[in-house]
């Protein structure tokens, strides 16, 4: 070559070629030790994986552009929640009711996120093929970044309301927040594969839409702008998740035909462990939210059952039906908001959030939305407790829920075609006998017996005198709840007066 000749110009390399080589080029065998042993986790479930490389990310997406997209991503959202605590945002929402929801969510959400980037980190180191391993990477940071995010973003109100000191204390020991901790506990506690089918599949694709839709729709609704720009912010993380997520239950069923019962089993056990948990958010949307965005019942509607029936037509080509028991879920999407939020009325004493009766321009809300229901079934018992209160005679349950072994929530839910009696179904294991609020919850259990009988049961507990003494005050000081504040109902309480101020202070000043 002559030494005046420029070299030749270097070919730019595509997007999937520079995916390639950053996934795939990353890979190899190793030498030292054979790969069953340094994978051992690859095929214990018995998911037959013949072909790494037919996995394909539709995203493609390289980690110099991640890192680059996400700290634009980070630098928009800490300038909207800056200004927000800046201007006293948190005098711009609805009414501090909504506040409960935040409490809610934070105690009970935000550390799923944390414990699904441990679970994705965790998978991710034991999958054969260099693409699974990339993509639980992304969404292990990813999920750490939401974490740590909506921490930030919901700190602001931890300076002016009750409930929000202390939300990883209460996530691993108040009695309702085991429903949420079990969940995430029995994923990360399986295989790599059933892990991904869990929380990439059945909460990130089928069910996500129930929770953060109607959240930071909520949100916005109700005048709180900075959990709205939290949500804008992971929504790309989102769709990504929710690709990974579909990605994974058709790598493996076009991988070996044995797959397929496999995956069939585990969508369906997913699907209602994830319905169940979703009760928190039926109440959230139908209740807690002073201004609602939609009930229930229609969210149901159209992210499960419309969007649902697309989704499994489409898998149906591979020999996936829809999840056991759907039928179930969609009989109950009537009543069940109203049997979980008449359960924390009940129980408003022990929660870290406050409870209320809903006024009459609310239950004239509900009747619409639930017709067939809500007059027949639900409101003479709200125009009941509401005679109660006004004699002063406030009803609190005082005695403990039995729990349901799989779900961990209290035997609160009726009889699929019978919304007048307790459902409430048994099975006995090496001479014991346990208890599940369905039959889905009761064929979990049946599976794999012995995952479940370590169930840690608050009530069970409580009882055994493990959770900070024999009386109620010594177990909620073990929780971290401030008696008298975090407790009991909004009406009075140190939320409502701080709240009243700050409206005729907002008053007298616009005089």
């Amino acid at each position: 070559m002559n030494a005046m000749q420029p070299p030749p110009k270097q070919k730019k390399l595509s997007l999937k070629e520079r995916y390639a080589h950053l996934t795939r080029g990353l890979g190899w065998n190793t030498t030292y030790q054979p790969m069953d042993k340094v994978f051992p986790f690859a095929d214990y479930e018995g998911i037959k994986i013949h072909d790494w490389d037919a996995w394909e990310d539709p995203f493609r997406l390289t980690m110099d552009a991640y890192w680059k997209y996400q700290a634009e991503k980070e630098r928009k959202l800490y300038a909207v929640i800056e200004s927000f605590a800046q201007n006293n945002g948190h005098l711009n929402i609805t009414d501090a009711r909504y506040v409960n929801a935040l409490k809610l969510f934070l105690t009970g959400v935000s550390p799923l996120e944390y414990s699904a980037h441990r679970g994705y980190a965790h998978v991710g180191r034991h999958f054969v093929g260099a693409g699974p391993r990339i993509a639980c990477q992304m969404q292990a940071i990813d999920e750490l970044r939401h974490a740590q995010t909506q921490i930030h973003t919901m700190s602001h109100y931890n300076k002016f309301f009750d409930g929000l000191h202390d939300a990883r204390h209460m996530h691993d020991r108040v009695w309702y927040l085991s429903v949420p901790k079990s969940f995430f506990e029995d994923a990360c506690s399986a295989g790599p594969f059933e892990f991904l089918t869990a929380i990439s599949f059945s909460f990130e694709y089928v069910l996500t839409n129930l929770l953060f839709v109607p959240f930071m729709s909520g949100a916005a609704f109700n005048g709180d702008m900075a959990t709205v720009t939290f949500g804008f912010s992971a929504q790309s993380d989102e769709a990504r998740h929710m690709t990974l997520g579909l990605e994974i239950i058709k790598f493996m069923l076009e991988q070996d035909e044995a797959n397929v019962p496999i995956v069939q089993r585990w969508i369906d056990k997913w699907f209602w462990r994830g319905y169940r948990l979703l009760a928190l958010v039926s109440m959230m949307m139908d209740y807690m939210l002073p201004k609602r965005i939609m009930s229930w019942a229609e969210a149901w509607e159209m992210y499960f059952e419309q969007a649902g029936d697309a989704l499994f037509n489409d898998l149906s080509r591979y020999g996936i039906r829809k999840p056991k028991y759907f039928e179930v879920a969609s009989k109950e999407k009537h009543r069940l908001s109203h049997e979980v939020w008449s359960t924390f009325y009940n129980y408003t004493q022990a929660t870290a959030f406050h409870t209320w009766l809903p006024t009459e321009e609310e239950m004239t809300w509900l009747s619409g939305k639930y017709p067939d229901t809500f007059d027949r079934l639900y409101r003479p018992r709200f125009e009941c407790w509401s005679e109660m209160e006004k004699k002063g005679n406030r009803y609190y349950n005082p005695t403990l829920p039995q729990l349901c072994v799989t779900c961990q929530i209290p035997m609160i839910f009726t009889e699929p075609d019978d919304p007048t009696t307790t459902c409430f179904r048994s099975a006995e294991y090496k001479g014991e006998r346990y208890h599940f609020c369905s039959d889905g919850c009761k064929d979990i259990f049946c599976y794999e017996p012995e995952k479940y009988i370590q169930s840690w049961l608050p009530v069970h507990q409580i009882y055994q005198g493990n959770c900070g003494g024999a009386e109620m005050k010594d177990v909620l000081a073990w929780y971290h709840l401030n008696f008298g504040a975090d407790n009991f109902d909004y009406t009075g309480s140190p939320d409502q007066k701080l709240w009243d101020e700050w409206q005729a202070q907002r008053s007298a000043n616009a005089v």
